[in-house]
């Protein structure tokens, strides 16, 4: 499932992609299945953590109510969070802009042994930065092979990476955008800014389709995620996750000392 919701090569246009795409799955048959993916992820992540070789790096991405939050809370609250790392990247500080604009993701790369997860990412930088006119359109155009460098960089020296667009439709976000207005406890969540960027849909979607178009590759490829059903998401986004780590063969290491002599004293 997860391997037909890789993006090909070439030119991508998201109006081929059904965001309400399940698979054949209902919630009770998604849930069933994702169940036992996370017995198997909790196992993989626990070598992965033990052994220290490699490391993954999943990237998530998606307009505003997609359920980024969600997926990092669903998918993962299963896993040992000593091996968790969650970054957020939001406007960069005057310190992060004294630098390239990969230095502050660099930073935050997963060491060996951890899972990091981007909520959002460097992609801000060819999303946001383009579609509000941040930087120049030469300065754009030029991170998308930057940023192919970087996450070879990473993948050369042990990171696997995922990338995730959670595909919602505008008819869902607004449904979830009311939701937040209606629900006091979620009003919090909810911004007057996220207006101004529903209105900068199109604008959005035409950068996105260009990301997967220059950045989607056989070592950090990327996943359309349709999203309008969460237990759909988080199904596809666990199974991915498992085979990837799979793809690793982690085991794990091998004890430094002869442990068959050892006696614990009373």
């Amino acid at each position: 499932m997860s391997k037909q919701l890789l993006i090909p090569k070439g030119k991508v246009k998201l109006a081929d992609y059904s965001a309400d795409e399940t698979s054949g799955y209902d919630k009770t048959t998604a849930r069933a299945e994702e169940t036992k993916l996370e017995q198997r992820l909790v196992e993989l992540q626990e070598r992965l953590y033990a052994s220290s070789k490699n490391s993954l790096l999943i990237v998530l991405q998606g307009m505003d109510t997609s359920g980024k939050d969600g997926a990092v809370k669903h998918v993962f609250d299963v896993v040992n969070p000593n091996g968790i790392r969650i970054s957020n990247f939001k406007a960069p500080s005057p310190d992060d802009l004294s630098h390239d604009f990969l230095w502050r993701i660099h930073r935050q790369a997963p060491p060996k042994g951890l899972i990091g997860i981007f909520n959002r990412s460097h992609y801000e930088d060819v999303l946001i930065a383009r579609v509000n006119e941040l930087v120049p359109q030469k300065v754009w155009r030029a991170r998308y092979e930057q940023i192919n460098q970087f996450e070879q960089l990473l993948t050369s020296s042990g990171t696997a990476i995922l990338k995730f667009f959670l595909h919602i439709s505008k008819d869902e976000q607004k449904e979830r955008l009311q939701a937040r207005l209606d629900d006091p406890t979620k009003q919090w969540k909810f911004n007057v800014g996220d207006l101004e960027v529903r209105d900068q849909w199109n604008d959005y979607m035409k950068a996105y389709e260009d990301v997967f178009t220059q950045c989607n590759t056989e070592y950090a490829p990327w996943y359309i995620v349709p999203a309008n059903k969460k237990w759909y998401r988080n199904l596809v986004i666990t199974r991915a996750v498992v085979e990837a780590l799979e793809l690793m063969n982690l085991k794990y290491p091998e004890p430094t000392e002869d442990l068959g002599k050892v006696v614990i004293p009373d």
